[in-house]
């Protein structure tokens, strides 16, 4: 018969561990934060191809609005080139309000940085951009960053600073642009719905409309901001640089960019190069967004810039 002593002897007896690491076991290890995935620059910037041709067009648009402001240019398009539109994180239509960070796009460079990587992630080069407003000045940056990404660069109603300066006309100044980020913060909505009236052709009360729709869909909170970081800017010194072949594209009547800022542009791109030749297009209208108001004429523009007649159908 086993002694007591056997007995202890035989059994399985813990093993005695350090005191700092039975309180470490004790205690409930921190959950590690889950790996959020990131999305694709084309799902997150509601990126989408259109038509079946052997060239492709990128459709940049302008402050405010988002891609659907091509709704009346791209059916003409897509029978001829493949098609890409796409929005800003700005625009009301990009689902993620965070993606839109004013300390980050306080300048035209991280769109272009956006538009860059958009391009690569769609395996896309030697495209044609047209871009209106601020969508033209961020392709000629870009243009400069990656060359080989573009083709040519067609340029609506683009201009690289709004302010005048002693020797340049750009058609606002200080007061005025303090004025409007007054307004914006003081009662946006009732500046959402007045705005659009000195910058859209008031013959087309439906496009009128129209743009103010694009506007009250913003964030309010971002606005002011963004209008500062726009109208304040100035990117006259990167013209000299942009080698890519230029078109613009300037309204006859648009308050916004006069026409003297796109015959600045023509001299100055490319360092004002014989070799670097920019072609300059006036059409007839009035306002800063021909693509409501006058689409037919800019239909006709960009036949003659790319070399497709309206007329005959692909």
């Amino acid at each position: 018969m086993a002694s007591k002593e056997d007995v202890v002897l035989t059994e399985e007896a813990p093993v005695p561990e350090n005191k700092s690491t039975v309180v470490l076991e004790k205690e409930e290890r921190p959950q590690e934060a889950p790996v959020l995935e990131k999305k694709p620059l084309s799902e997150t910037m509601n990126a989408r191809i259109l038509g079946t041709g052997t060239e492709t067009l990128v459709l940049g648009h302008g402050f405010g609005v988002d891609q659907s402001i091509w709704d009346k240019i791209f059916p003409s398009l897509v029978g001829r080139y493949r098609v890409v539109l796409f929005d800003w994180f700005f625009s009301g239509t990009v689902k993620d309000p965070n993606l839109f960070d004013p300390k980050k796009y306080c300048s035209y460079y991280p769109y272009a940085e956006d538009l860059i990587s958009l391009l690569d992630e769609m395996g896309l080069k030697n495209v044609i951009l047209i871009g209106h407003s601020m969508s033209a000045m961020i392709g000629c940056i870009a243009s400069v960053k990656r060359p080989e990404l573009f083709e040519k660069l067609v340029l609506v109603l683009a201009s690289p600073r709004y302010l005048n300066t002693e020797d340049y006309e750009g058609g606002f100044d200080a007061a005025a642009v303090d004025g409007m980020i007054a307004s914006i913060e003081s009662d946006y909505n009732l500046w959402a719905t007045s705005f659009p009236h000195a910058v859209v052709d008031a013959k087309d009360p439906a496009s009128v409309s129209r743009f103010s729709e694009y506007l009250l869909k913003m964030r309010p909170e971002i606005v002011p901001s963004l209008v500062r970081d726009i109208y304040y800017a100035d990117y006259r010194d990167v013209l000299e640089n942009v080698t890519a072949p230029c078109a613009l594209v300037q309204v006859e009547k648009d308050i916004v960019v006069p026409t003297s800022v796109a015959h600045f542009m023509q001299e100055k791109i490319g360092g004002g190069k014989s070799k670097m030749e920019t072609t300059l297009e006036m059409i007839k209208g009035v306002g800063h967004f021909p693509m409501l108001t006058e689409h037919e004429e800019l239909l006709g523009a960009l036949g003659r810039i790319l070399g497709f007649d309206l007329e005959r159908p692909e």
